[in-house]
């Protein structure tokens, strides 16, 4: 089947930041890569040949750059053995038919998140109005439409293991979208979190060139339902992580992780939720 695309994966989005390009060993078998404005990650022991995992898919038009890291880190002619995906907004999907054209390989996601990649249903537009900075009121570019990658999607087990990663749980964690899903490692108490609470104010311009780091929730312009989006840090927050790696910002360790996530948990709603915006007022009304 010939898989079909969208303005999620071919409208080139003209946002960056310093770190854009560059690679973090998180630990020996997490490596976080930005790209742009966005991270995706990497599982797996690095090695030639070895086996791995990548999860998320960045922004349109950087496969290239993917492709490169990966096989820096495992290889040329190694595909990983699965995509999984944290959710299907536009940045954590745009290079995912570039990148399916080349490795041949399955993409899981919580089942309601599915019908976002086999071209069923569109996201909420973004929302231009939110209470927030210049990327906020420059979303209007940001593209809410779904891509078709047809029989290599597939549903998350319902038993939460994650297929290729053993010894990890995936968690839903909606509210930024409604099939968003984190993933938690007992062993060290490591998180991918995608972006259910980022670590750098994403609707600030200078903040996500710069990188800045402090501790949010979810990208005002993109987030539907608050509620349930607080009730996702609460769960995330009790699982005491020791590691988080975010879809945006650098990732977060040992004391000033524990200490942020309790500030956020604490003050959802003055730190994360807006004063106003079209989500905001539809929860009110």
């Amino acid at each position: 089947m010939e898989m079909e695309r969208s303005a999620s994966t071919e409208r080139f989005q003209p946002l960056t930041s310093v770190g854009s390009g560059v690679g973090l060993e998180v630990t020996p078998d997490l490596y976080c890569y930005t790209v742009q404005i966005v991270n995706v990650v990497f599982y797996g022991l690095a090695g030639k040949g070895n086996d791995w995992v990548l999860i998320d898919a960045g922004m349109a038009k950087s496969a290239s750059m993917i492709i490169e890291e990966a096989e820096k880190r495992f290889g040329k002619g190694n595909p990983p053995k699965a995509i999984i995906l944290t959710h299907a907004h536009f940045d954590h999907i745009g290079a995912l038919v570039d990148l399916l054209e080349v490795w041949d390989v399955p993409v899981y996601a919580h089942s309601l998140e599915l019908p976002y990649i086999t071209g069923q249903k569109n996201y909420p537009k973004p929302d231009t109005t939110v209470e927030g900075g210049m990327v906020a009121k420059m979303s209007f570019m940001f593209p809410n439409e779904s891509i078709d990658i047809g029989n290599k999607a597939y549903p998350l087990p319902d038993d939460h293991t994650i297929p290729f990663m053993p010894d990890w749980k995936w968690i839903h964690t909606p509210g930024h979208s409604e099939g968003h899903i984190s993933m938690f490692r007992n062993e060290d108490h490591a998180m991918i979190v995608g972006d259910a609470f980022v670590t750098v104010k994403q609707d600030e311009l200078y903040k996500v060139f710069t990188q800045e780091m402090e501790i949010n929730g979810p990208p005002r312009y993109f987030t539907p339902n608050w509620d349930t989006s607080e009730r996702s840090v609460n769960i995330l927050k009790a699982l005491n992580p020791n590691i988080a790696i975010t879809g945006h910002g650098v990732p977060a360790k040992g004391q000033w992780l524990s200490d942020n996530l309790e500030k956020l948990s604490a003050e959802f709603k003055s730190i994360a939720v807006p004063e106003y915006g079209k989500f905001v007022d539809d929860q009110l009304n």
